[in-house]
């Protein structure tokens, strides 16, 4: 036996329920030293959990099989990085999607983070509706078309590259123009992650 094979520990999720096992195996991981490495242990072969690890630790970890046997698939996960690799995202005027209730097209999703992020996308001639906002300070940066800020007590006009800090627990509401409105939102993360609004 090798002395590698001696020292990396076996994690076999077979046993766990489905909702425990991604973040069992990222905390496993985090709690490596670099250089260090665990034997994963599955039934199937954990695709979806490589696709996370290539979103959040891009060139920062290795992933080999060893064992790709019905129900006995075993993947040695070695740490390369200290912390999770910046990446880039893509142009924030092209990310997107379909709207969420709230009117986010986009999220940040990175499962480790410090901060909340969305692209708001609100229709031409929308509004809405000012509420009193999170806990936590926001940053607004429009992207495209033009509209309002509605606040307590009166409103700020927005244009393309306008960036505004909303204080944490103002109100606010968003009023879109004739070209919609669009805006990037960042702001600390919080447990409940309602964003944008």
């Amino acid at each position: 036996m090798s002395d590698q094979a001696a020292t990396t520990q076996t994690l076999d999720v077979r046993g766990m329920r489905k909702p425990d096992k991604h973040p069992t195996i990222f905390a496993t991981f985090k709690d490596l030293a670099v250089g260090d490495a665990f034997v994963l242990v599955n039934d199937h072969d954990p695709k979806h959990l490589h696709e996370e690890f290539e979103a959040e630790w891009p060139g920062g970890y290795d992933w080999e099989y060893l064992n790709q046997e019905m129900r006995d698939w075993q993947i040695r996960i070695t740490r390369r990085a200290s912390a999770p690799t910046p990446r880039l995202l893509g142009r924030a005027d092209e990310l997107g999607g379909e709207p969420g209730v709230d009117g986010a097209v986009w999220r940040l999703g990175a499962r480790d983070r410090d901060l909340d992020a969305s692209v708001l996308e609100v229709q031409p001639g929308v509004a809405l509706e000012p509420h009193r906002g999170p806990g936590t300070d926001v940053l607004v940066h429009v992207l495209s078309g033009d509209g309002a800020l509605v606040t307590e007590v009166g409103q700020i006009p927005l244009q393309p590259g306008a960036l505004v800090h909303i204080p944490a627990g103002a109100t606010r509401g968003f009023s879109a123009g004739d070209a919609g409105l669009r805006a990037l939102l960042v702001q600390q993360r919080r447990q409940e992650l309602k964003l944008g609004l």
